[in-house]
């Protein structure tokens, strides 16, 4: 199965229309939400704009009614604390900050996808956050402009970035379950201006 995993969105619905138009051109079969979507309309146009299964986790800057995610039959909701559940026949964790992915692991998911810290990730092309050009090795995740793939008992854990651009480029990830491999794309590589209109 074909998911995407995005997070950090904080409103911006120009990012999330040019994600959802790639999304139904790639055949996208679901959609995994690592937290900060933010306010009531966001929620409205994803949930309407999808016709999948959306796994959706609450941030830290949420602010949506969480008794109003019941009225979208399309949302499978995670709370804000994340969980492991199962997609396409994988076992998948997601939570928002990173000192979530603790209590994830012990459930022994494939991966964990999380977000908050706004870098993205992928082992196969290691990015410089600040211009994610391509770099040719990676450096620690602790302390570096750079993040490598993080694994916690064995567990991958993977961010992939901001979908609202904030701080840094807007970044998803592609993730098939299958293979059990996440791929890091930049919204912005993928359209032209007269793409979207």
């Amino acid at each position: 199965m074909k998911l995407t995993i995005f997070s950090d969105l904080h409103d911006n619905l120009v990012n999330l229309n040019k994600f959802l138009v790639w999304c139904g051109s790639a055949g996208i079969e679901a959609l995994i939400f690592a937290g900060d979507l933010t306010n009531e309309d966001t929620l409205d146009y994803l949930a309407k704009n999808f016709s999948g299964n959306i796994y959706l986790v609450r941030g830290n800057v949420c602010n949506y009614d969480e008794r109003l995610v019941k009225n979208y039959p399309n949302i499978i909701y995670l709370g804000r604390d994340g969980g492991v559940t199962e997609i396409g026949g994988s076992r998948v964790g997601v939570c928002h900050e990173p000192y979530l992915v603790d209590r994830l692991v012990e459930q022994k998911p494939k991966i964990i996808f999380y977000g908050h810290t706004h870098k993205p990730w992928s082992s196969y092309a290691p990015y410089n956050t600040a211009t994610l050009e391509k770099q040719k090795t990676p450096a620690s995740p602790a302390g570096g402009s750079e993040d490598k793939e993080e694994t916690k008992k064995g567990v991958r854990l993977v961010n992939p970035g901001t979908l609202g651009g904030m701080f840094q480029k807007a970044t998803f990830a592609v993730y098939d379950t299958a293979s059990n491999e996440p791929e890091l794309k930049i919204l912005e590589t993928l359209f032209t201006p007269l793409d979207i209109r």
